[in-house]
């Protein structure tokens, strides 16, 4: 297993105090095996094994158990007889009707240390949330971002000279330019079980499809029906709006433009109906809505806003693999980054135009443009403009993905996106 350091650090920073732990994100980001990290952890800090307990509730062990959570209690708390403060492991806990109830039982009654994975928000619903409020803590993971795909891929930039800092040496000792790297990136995405190798367009094409049907069925269509929510059965429509999110990364779409679109089509789709199905494709983690800041008036705006998703790879696969929209997915890439360096996001709002992102983490704040390239001088002036029209002190920044630029031009840093991404 390779370790995702980030994630493992904040269940580390966690361990045995009294807060569960709870690990959410899109399934196949990941979840299950910072799970077993966690457990490596444990073991090499002096942990009997036997006291580390794993329970993989879509596992058909655990069916007697799915449907009443006083059983998944007893069965726990009989697992766990004679063990002192065991460690409890439950992987894609919301297969579980009422599992809230048997964990915060297990916590209270039990001296242990529970961590738990989930591939909906449904897991941390309101209700949720006030039952267990104030006694757990939310790692929030996603796919690879860029420096975790080198890793995977098990390739080394540290070491080379300033000369070679394009470079990369692979595990063979090949070495490979970071742009191929990215560019592989930008066109597969980060989900961990496919960069572990060179990418492929069939095998990549084959998991993805197989990704998209369990978050559709699985995470979406079945857990609505589970828990008596009627509005979304339509599991076309639920993938014709997926689609349409997917289409339009980057690009402000309110609830009724998108149901006014559907309409065009011949679809009898209301607008609470199309918010609906939004709803629950952000609730199975596939999209995330950043909302508008207006800059000048320092307010957080109550309408449109932007959907990016989770994986410009699971896009571009629903999507053709289709080479147009380089600068949209740049942008996805981009807030993907934010999100993983622990930023609050935003889309900027001016008069002037719009800033792509105000990132703020820790009280400090940066404006961000983002583009493919602006050797054009009109385009320079495009995604310049905006940035120049932000009066506070905060630093400006555009990422670009090509071209060669000064570092900075009035006062406003350029940066080369690879270099964005890898911190450099």
């Amino acid at each position: 297993m390779i370790p995702r350091d980030k994630y493992l650090g904040k269940l580390i920073q966690f361990q045995d105090k009294d807060v569960i732990k709870v690990v959410t994100g899109v399934r196949r980001c990941g979840k299950s095996t910072l799970l077993d990290l966690m457990a490596e952890h444990l073991v090499r800090q002096g942990v009997a094994p036997e006291r580390i307990l794993f329970f993989k509730m879509e596992s058909m062990e655990f069916d007697d158990v799915r449907e009443d959570y006083r059983a998944l209690y007893s069965l726990v708390r009989k697992r766990a007889e004679g063990l002192t403060h065991p460690y409890l492991f439950f992987d894609e806990l919301q297969e579980t009707k009422g599992w809230e109830r048997a964990i915060d039982g297990l916590r209270v009654d039990l001296d242990c240390d529970i961590y738990i994975t989930g591939s909906n928000a449904f897991l941390l619903s309101s209700e949720l949330a006030t039952l267990l409020s104030g006694r757990y803590v939310e790692v929030e993971m996603q796919p690879l971002t860029f420096s975790e795909y080198l890793d995977f891929r098990g390739a080394t930039i540290e070491g080379l000279s300033l000369s070679q800092s394009d470079l990369a040496v692979m595990s063979d000792g090949s070495v490979v330019t970071l742009a191929s790297l990215f560019s592989q990136y930008r066109r597969y995405g980060g989900f961990p079980f496919l960069s572990l190798e060179e990418p492929d367009k069939s095998s990549h094409q084959a998991y993805c499809k197989t990704l998209f049907d369990t978050v559709i069925v699985r995470d979406i269509l079945e857990r609505e029906k589970r828990h008596g929510r009627r509005q979304i059965t339509n599991a076309d429509l639920l993938i014709r709006i997926s689609d349409f999110l997917a289409d339009n990364i980057g690009n402000e779409c309110s609830v009724s433009s998108i149901a006014s679109a559907l309409r065009s089509q011949n679809s009898k789709t209301a607008d609470s109906t199309v918010a609906a199905y939004i709803e629950a494709l952000e609730q199975a983690y596939l999209f995330r809505h950043v909302r508008r800041y207006d800059i000048k008036g320092k307010e957080i705006l109550k309408t449109n806003g932007k959907r990016y998703i989770c994986d410009v790879g699971l896009r571009n696969h629903r999507q053709g693999y289709r080479r147009s929209d380089a600068g949209r997915v740049l942008e996805n890439i981009v807030y993907q980054q934010l999100i993983y360096d622990d930023c609050s996001v935003w889309v900027g709002h001016l008069r002037a135009g719009e800033v792509d992102f105000v990132a703020e983490r820790n009280g400090e704040r940066v404006y961000i443009q983002v583009t493919e390239g602006m050797t054009e001088k009109a385009t320079m002036e495009r995604e310049l403009k905006p940035l120049k029209a932000v009066r506070d002190a905060y630093p400006k920044m555009v990422v670009a993905a090509s071209g060669s630029y000064p570092t900075s031009i009035d006062g406003i840093r350029i940066v080369n996106a690879v270099d964005f991404l890898l911190g450099r």
